[in-house]
């Protein structure tokens, strides 16, 4: 029974010990603690999602945005929400692939490509998952034809700008508070759009924004770690 005990010991300060002490410098406890909030907030709605649950704030919201619309927020919204179609995303991906190969970052190549295939992955596997029907408030300005929840414009924007704005804020560190701004109110901007559009649910929108920063923030640890290890390998 000792040498059980000794041999349970050893394996958690050689094997577990050790990675978690290392995610936590990493991540930071700020962060552990927002995404285990994260995980119950988006738990729970994926829950009341699959069971089929309406949620009452959805309608009176998206009601309540719609009150404000006008023809200039209509075009607005609409260019806003173009952002994060899939033709802007792979314009800017391959234009940011060109310059992080041109610098030689290598590892940030591999890990940005991860991020974004993810984050398509995610967003098409988790809508055909729920299967969740768009809002139909009223006649929009866009066609939307599949699954609602969740927000793949949401999600996207958050996996795709916040790994991007990560990459500039570390390259230029005395910006990073401007990045980070900038990010955030795209990203922002982009689900408010997506709500005002009337294509998505608020429920959407959060639970988009969810699993996006998420799967950010692993991918970002990913490569955090790999810059961390890759003196040792050198």
């Amino acid at each position: 029974m000792q040498i059980l005990l000794q041999k349970l010991v050893k394996f958690w300060q050689d094997k577990i010990h050790l990675r978690i002490t290392s995610l936590i410098a990493t991540v930071g406890t700020v962060g552990i603690v927002s995404c285990l909030l994260i995980i119950y907030v988006v738990a729970q709605i994926s829950d009341e999602v699959l069971d089929r649950e309406a949620f009452a704030f959805d309608k009176i919201i998206l009601l309540w945005i719609h009150s404000f619309a006008n023809p200039t927020l209509d075009r607005i919204m609409q260019t806003i929400t173009r952002l994060n179609d899939p033709k802007t995303a792979v314009v800017l991906v391959l234009i940011a692939v060109t310059l992080l190969l041109w610098r030689q970052y290598y590892q940030e190549v591999k890990i940005f490509f991860i991020n974004c295939a993810g984050g398509v992955i995610l967003s098409y596997g988790l809508k055909s998952v729920f299967g969740k029907t768009r809002p139909d408030l009223w006649q929009s300005a866009i066609e939307e034809v599949s699954f609602s929840y969740p927000s793949g414009h949401a999600l996207g924007a958050t996996v795709l700008y916040g790994f991007l704005a990560y990459l500039l804020a570390t390259r230029y560190p005395q910006f990073s508070w401007a990045i980070y701004s900038i990010a955030i109110s795209i990203i922002g901007a982009i689900g408010l759009s997506r709500l005002y559009l009337g294509v998505h649910w608020p429920t959407d929108i959060i639970g988009g924004y969810g699993i996006g920063f998420l799967w950010l923030t692993f991918c970002t640890t990913m490569l955090k770690l790999q810059k961390i290890k890759q003196p040792e390998i050198q």
